[in-house]
């Protein structure tokens, strides 16, 4: 199975200015800095995940980040990451604009509401999907956006937002090679690296 944290390392540069948006533990994070020396800042919401991040000796800074990324400069970091919380945020589009202003390039991984499974459930059980990258009911989810890989890709071009490279994710589906043929239907992440 592919690893996210693989796949970002390798699209983010060594000693560079990273800033991880919704960094929760600090996990991402604090593995960049060991691998690649990065220069990394967290941005967090939840208090006990603050209360992680900390005890991981990572420079973490309390806030919404629905409330805008206002007070970052222009350009003042090389890559913004955003890992599994785009689908979080009130005004996805707005957040990637912001990322994009803030950093040269910008990394995002989200969950593919179009996967087989996720399908399946709704279809099928006529039930909203709990899986294990879906893990809370619909009504303690943090998840406020339901879009596919393709959803996605229509909102860069709407927004004129270069896709870099992409990766999608399928579990056991990976080892034959659907979630590439029919990402998807098979991929249940989409791990993107995007610049303006």
């Amino acid at each position: 199975m592919t690893d996210i944290n693989s796949i970002i390392e390798a699209w983010v540069e060594k000693s560079s200015r990273v800033l991880d948006l919704g960094c929760g533990d600090g996990q991402v994070l604090e593995s960049l800095i060991a691998s690649h020396q990065v220069h990394g800042y967290g941005l967090e919401i939840n208090s006990e995940s603050i209360n992680h991040c900390i005890s991981r000796g990572l420079n973490v800074i309390e806030q919404d980040l629905n409330e805008g990324l206002g007070n970052f400069a222009d350009n003042s970091f090389d890559s913004v990451l955003m890992t599994q919380t785009l689908q979080t945020l009130r005004f996805p589009h707005l957040a990637l604009d912001e990322m994009l202003r803030i950093g040269r390039q910008c990394i995002v991984t989200f969950p593919n509401f179009g996967h087989w499974r996720t399908r399946g459930d709704l279809g099928f059980r006529g039930r909203m999907p709990v899986t294990k990258q879906l893990v809370y009911q619909w009504y303690d989810t943090p998840n406020i956006h339901f879009f596919t890989y393709k959803d996605f890709e229509v909102l860069c071009a709407e927004r004129n937002i270069n896709v870099v490279n992409r990766v999608f994710i399928g579990g056991i589906t990976n080892d034959f090679g659907l979630d590439a043929i029919w990402p998807n239907l098979f991929a249940h992440t989409a791990v993107y690296n995007l610049s303006k």
